[in-house]
């Protein structure tokens, strides 16, 4: 009996929109809102890769608020209370427009679905229960099980742990090129989610698919 295919995706980025928080409250920040954004991200995953090659694991919460504190001082502050208000738009993010539809049509056609995230059980619970995405997932992965941030290969192994299957079994989703090239090394079958239209890197550690949203995914269903 052929098994059921295990498609695996990573959370912000992929599936939750990491710019919907600061273009929630752009009015108050001002004209550098997108700045501010692109730092608040940029910093955040420079964050986890530095704790991950020092073995210092924190909370992803806790790298959340000092890269955006950063992010703030950088563009020389924002309004009293807009830093709280940017902390709990980013618990309660939106999925890009396809995420919904995408999911529902692999998990109709027999589709096991995954989140391999480097956010802690209670973040990504938090941006499951405020989307239209509850209950549809098989399992939702930290990486708190791991100790370790992404791009460790212990990250990946715990999809593989969790389903008892091969990495090939695999079809792993990212907006994160490095993410992708993390995931192909391991052995999954990767997907690039190249949302901004970015140019290629990774040259060793190529995707097997590339497309700018999701719904790439549906000819494969």
């Amino acid at each position: 009996m052929v098994s059921a295919p295990i498609y695996v995706f990573d959370a912000y980025g992929t599936l939750f929109d990491v710019h919907a928080a600061a273009s929630e409250h752009r009015v108050e920040i001002g004209e550098v809102w997108e700045r501010l954004s692109l730092t608040w991200r940029q910093k955040h995953l420079e964050y986890s890769w530095v704790h991950a090659m020092t073995g210092r694991m924190v909370p992803f919460w806790t790298l959340t608020q000092r890269s955006l504190d950063f992010a703030i001082a950088s563009v020389g502050g924002v309004p009293d209370g807009v830093r709280e208000k940017l902390l709990g738009a980013y618990r309660q993010m939106a999925v890009f427009p396809e995420v919904v539809d995408v999911l529902a049509r692999l998990r109709a056609s027999g589709a096991r679905l995954a989140i391999l995230s480097n956010g802690d059980p209670d973040m990504l619970a938090d941006a499951i229960a405020s989307t239209k995405l509850g209950g549809i997932f098989d399992a939702v992965i930290s990486v708190r099980d791991a100790g370790i941030f992404k791009p460790d290969m212990s990250v990946y192994r715990l999809v593989t742990d969790k389903f008892g299957c091969a990495p090939r079994e695999v079809t792993f989703q990212s907006s994160n090129r490095w993410d992708v090239a993390g995931a192909k090394a391991f052995g999954f079958e990767t997907v690039w989610v190249n949302r901004s239209g970015a140019p290629d890197e990774y040259p060793d550690m190529m995707p097997d698919r590339v497309g700018r949203d999701l719904s790439v995914l549906l000819p494969l269903a």
